[in-house]
Order: structure tokens, then C-alpha cells, then sequence
């Protein structure tokens, strides 16, 4: 399968050369990466095993890639207003569009450019961060669930499937992509939000009562938010207490958003605290807590 990456961060290299690997025919559209993986390939370092992808289709630009049969997004969220400027080259009649990103409204922002019937949205579980140039850090996990923009339709994500689990990973197909987002939510909301305040892991946030006692109720106002959109089944309100308990094998690990912080680089605020907070609004629900880290992350922005 014929396959551009478009957003080729940590998680695009990693599921990009995992894809390779396993035979696909893999493009990639690099930034700062181009210059080295031109020249040296893609290194991944993995808990699942070290491999070098020595010859590494590279691009500078969506027009010299050619159309694809599958396009894996995973620009950061705050790019999303270029998806027809990068996407669109690559699209043809038949292709299929899967985002990767975090948060909600990124199907949405996709169905209204192209073919509703073709967008799939992926929720991925993966520990990863960049290195030099050209080399990617594999910490755990790598997991994906799959499902269609069109609430109760599979078809389209069981045939996508295949191709990720032929590459070593862990991947399931759900009828409700909207619950797979919102669970994601219960994790990605109060661990990246205050771990990138605090700029501190995730094991110091558990090992205080205060901070995970925080951390507890966030996630019990996400899973009431999420369960007032129409889902086919409600997330139950022991996902908490289940996560929390996930998280506390993690140890030191830096979300995204804490890496983001450390480094300067622009937050993902909109897609993972602004839309969901939209959302609950639309619903009658509010969720103060949650709330109140979207206001300190913005505050805290530029400095």
C-alpha cells in the first residue's frame, strides 16, 4: 500500500517506519528531519527492538509525494488550517484519510474538505519522543484504535487494520470513534494540562494525594462530558480510578504537551481543552476544573 505520512513528529516517523518495515510503500513529508534522514535514514530506538530504515522515501513539499492510497495525519492540531494545503495534493478518488491527532474536531475539520466517507480517525496509545535528526525514541506502547467519522460504520476501518497489526502493532476496530476520543480525553486532559503547568511527570503529579485526588475528579468531569454526547455506550465512571492506576507504571514519562512546554513550542489548548469544553457546553454539562488548567495553560503561553 502506497502510504504519505503528513505531519512526520514522533508518532508520524514511529508508525511511518513501523509501516515500512512490514513492506509498505512509505512517503514522508519532513521539515527538520529532511536534511538527515536523506542522508542517514530513519533510526527508531524501540522497547520492542533498535531498527534503521536505510533508504527513506523524503519530501519537502505535498506535490512532489504523489497521491496515496492512505494518508496518515499527524500534524499537531494547531496546523489543521493547512490540511488542503498539504493534504489535498496527495489525495485521489479512492484514497484513504486516517488523523492520528489529538483531542476532538479533527474528522470534522477533514469531512468538510473531502469525501466524509473516506475519514478515519485513529486513537493512538504510544510513548515516543524525538531525538536528533532523523532518530526516533520508542517508549511503550504503540496501540491504535480505529474508527470511522461515520458514527457505527466499520467497514471502512477493518480494512485499514490489517495493515497495522501485519506491522507488529496492536490495533482494534470500534463502531464509536467518539467514545474512543473522549476516553483518550480522560487521560490527556489533566495529565497533559497540569504536568505541562507544574513541568513535572507524570509519576511526581501521583505520588502527591493532593495532585491525584485532582487528577481523579478531572477525569470524572470528562467521562460526565463525554457521556452526554450521544455515545453508543457510557464510559462508566470506575475508568478513572482504572487509568490512575495505568499511570502510576509510567514512572517519569513527559506527555506531549510537558515536552511541548519545556521546549517553547505552541500547546494543542484548542483540540484538547477548548473543543471538549464546547462540547459539554453544547450539552449542558461544565466541567470548572477543567475549566480552570484551560485558562492557566493559556496564561502561561507565551511565557
Amino acid at each position: 500500500m502506497r502510504i504519505a505520512v503528513i505531519g512526520a513528529g514522533a508518532l508520524g516517523l514511529f508508525y511511518g517506519a513501523r509501516l515500512q518495515k512490514s513492506g509498505n510503500d512509505v512517503h514522508f513529508l519532513l521539515r527538520r528531519d529532511f536534511e538527515a534522514i536523506g542522508s542517514n535514514g530513519l533510526t527508531v530506538y524501540s522497547v520492542d527492538g533498535d531498527f534503521r530504515l536505510p533508504k527513506v522515501n523524503a519530501y519537502q513539499t505535498p506535490e512532489e509525494m504523489g497521491k496515496a492510497d492512505l494518508v496518515l495525519v499527524g500534524l499537531k492540531t494547531f496546523a489543521n488550517h493547512r490540511y488542503q494545503e498539504l493534504i489535498g495534493p496527495v489525495v485521489g478518488e479512492e484514497t484513504i484519510i486516517l488523523t492520528m491527532q489529538n483531542g476532538l474536531g479533527n474528522e470534522e475539520a477533514l469531512a468538510e474538505l473531502f469525501d466524509a466517507r473516506r475519514i478515519l480517525g485513529g486513537v493512538a496509545f504510544l510513548r515516543s519522543n524525538r531525538g536528533v535528526p532523523g532518530v526516533v525514541y520508542h517508549l511503550g506502547e504503540g496501540r491504535l484504535i480505529l474508527g470511522e467519522y461515520r458514527q457505527g460504520e466499520t467497514a471502512l476501518a477493518e480494512q485499514i487494520a490489517p495493515i497495522f497489526q501485519a506491522a507488529g502493532l496492536e490495533c482494534r476496530v470500534v463502531p464509536d470513534l467518539k467514545r474512543a476520543r473522549w476516553e483518550k480525553l480522560v487521560w490527556n486532559i489533566p495529565f497533559n494540562g497540569l504536568c505541562a503547568l507544574l513541568q513535572r511527570p507524570v509519576d511526581a503529579l501521583l505520588n502527591l494525594d493532593s495532585t491525584r485526588d485532582l487528577i481523579l475528579e478531572i477525569m470524572r468531569e470528562v467521562i460526565s462530558a463525554g457521556n452526554a454526547q450521544c455515545l453508543m455506550k457510557d464510559i462508566p465512571i470506575s475508568f478513572a480510578e482504572k487509568l490512575v492506576s495505568f499511570s502510576l507504571g509510567l514512572g517519569p514519562y513527559r506527555p506531549s504537551m510537558l515536552i511541548d512546554r519545556i521546549e517553547g513550542r505552541q500547546l494543542e489548548i484548542e483540540s484538547i481543552f477548548h473543543k471538549p469544553l464546547q462540547a459539554a457546553v453544547r450539552a449542558g454539562v461544565r466541567m470548572p476544573r477543567v475549566e480552570t488548567v484551560a485558562a492557566l495553560l493559556e496564561a502561561t503561553e507565551n511565557g
